[in-house]
């Protein structure tokens, strides 16, 4: 499968912005979806993830009640509403991709997409 994620830029302290994930070349609905993200100088890490069907969803506690991960299976999208956002929410984001249950650890995931920048201004 392909991904091609889509929606970062520049926004301010406390704005919002909504990452798309593209899905091709395979049937979506049987992947679960990954958000991850990557700061200068640090690991990538997990943000959230949407199981197949949309039946489990995780946050990292670094964004729950802020971020909210969503599936639009009939479009082969993932989304990532990201609201309140802070500038440690700086980062490279990247969409992966894993056979149906999201997992914590991106070595597990197969499939990436190529990351979309965002960058929170104080």
């Amino acid at each position: 499968v392909q991904l091609q994620a889509s929606g970062g830029g520049l926004v301010q302290a406390g704005g919002s912005l909504r990452l798309s994930c593209a899905a091709s070349g395979r049937t979506f609905s049987g992947y679960a979806m990954g958000w991850f993200r990557q700061a200068p100088g640090k690991e990538r890490e997990i943000v959230a993830g949407i199981n197949w069907g949309g039946g489990g969803i995780y946050y990292a506690d670094s964004v729950k009640s802020r971020f909210t991960i969503s599936r639009d299976d009939a479009k082969n999208t993932v989304y990532l509403q990201m609201n309140s956002l802070k500038p440690e929410d700086t980062a490279l984001y990247y969409c992966a991709a894993r056979s149906y249950h999201y997992s914590l650890e991106s070595r597990e995931y197969g499939y990436w997409g190529q990351g979309t920048l965002v960058t929170v201004s104080s």
